[in-house]
């Protein structure tokens, strides 16, 4: 299971440069493919390898990056088939909308960890009234205000207020529900173009969830920041619509959901990945452990406790798992 943010945002953001800084600072563990949709010249220096459908330029060790020159989803799967990224981060044109690009990488069975649209801070004023800036924000879960350190706190007061603004007029709907998209979003900071390391917690592989899952006598461990990690257990005989219940009542204060459940009127474990309010299910073919749900965001363990109250099909065990 590959994972994958999409970037959007409208002209001279700074998505490339916000997006180069995150990926360098916060992914260096990781084999990384950035993938720029969009023609015109990438601005990094690099490598070129071959690839059929772009250019490729090596960015640092274990990261590439690719600008697509032909059809998007050809050349994405090229490049997991070639490459073997375990994250895709997809820059879109500074003119297009991103929710297609989404409706790609889900059709290439890419888990989207959740789209960001970036926003210039200093300059919102003069292409907030565009129609594509609009839908940009309105196709997001994850929204920037980048170049902080050029604006002071009351200048970045009214960017936000705009942007939510922006976001409640343009949030995207199902056509046939009337229902938003994306049932939460979140609205964070960049200063000098890097982004927040808790914009990207709990991206988790599946053999990564597998090994929580079997570990009942994790320690307790905490971090000296907000952003925390909850794991809770399932029991047995549970139902698909059970699960469902949870993940359509999530706090707003729960960022991600993660995990791998076992319920009766499916035939195959299901993998649970729910971002900042869109969720994705993938079977397994085999799991034999508990089913699991690991809870992340910012000071949860009240929420879960909640959650647990609610619905009693949910066990915390005796240890409280704090990240990061």
């Amino acid at each position: 299971m590959i994972q994958s943010f999409i970037i959007t945002g409208f002209l001279g953001v700074g998505k490339t440069t916000m997006l180069t800084n995150t990926v360098k600072e916060h992914f260096s563990d990781k084999k990384v493919a950035i993938v720029v949709n969009e023609f015109g010249d990438i601005g990094i220096d690099g490598d070129i390898l071959s690839n059929v459908y772009s250019e490729v330029l090596e960015i640092s060790e274990g990261c590439i990056c690719c600008q697509l020159s032909e059809e998007f989803e050809s050349g994405v799967m090229e490049i997991i088939q070639k490459y073997e990224p375990e994250i895709i981060f997809v820059e879109t044109s500074g003119v297009s909308e991103p929710f297609p690009i989404f409706m790609s990488m889900q059709n290439l069975g890419v888990t989207v960890e959740g789209i960001i649209c970036v926003i210039d801070s200093k300059n919102l004023d003069s292409y907030k009234d565009n129609s594509t800036a609009k839908y940009q924000v309105g196709g997001s879960n994850i929204i920037v205000l980048n170049k902080t350190d050029l604006v002071d706190d009351a200048e970045l007061a009214v960017v936000k207020q705009i942007v939510i603004e922006m976001k409640e007029s343009h949030n995207i709907k199902n056509n046939l529900t009337g229902e938003t998209v994306f049932s939460s979003y979140v609205i964070t900071e960049a200063n000098q173009g890097l982004v927040k390391k808790e914009v990207f917690e709990g991206v988790y592989k599946v053999d990564e969830i597998i090994g929580l899952a079997k570990d009942y006598q994790h320690p307790d461990h905490t971090h000296d920041d907000s952003i925390t990690q909850q794991v809770a257990y399932l029991k047995e005989d549970i139902k698909f619509e059970d699960v469902d219940r949870i993940l359509n009542n999530i706090p707003k204060s729960i960022y991600r959901v993660k995990g791998v459940v076992k319920v009766s009127d499916v035939a195959n474990p299901i993998v649970i990945n729910y971002s900042f309010g869109n969720v994705s299910f993938e079977e397994l073919d085999e799991y034999a452990h508990p089913s699991i749900m690991i809870f992340i965001g910012e000071s949860i363990l009240d929420d879960v406790d909640a959650l647990c109250e609610q619905y009693s099909y949910i066990n915390i065990p005796k240890f409280k798992l704090t990240s990061f």
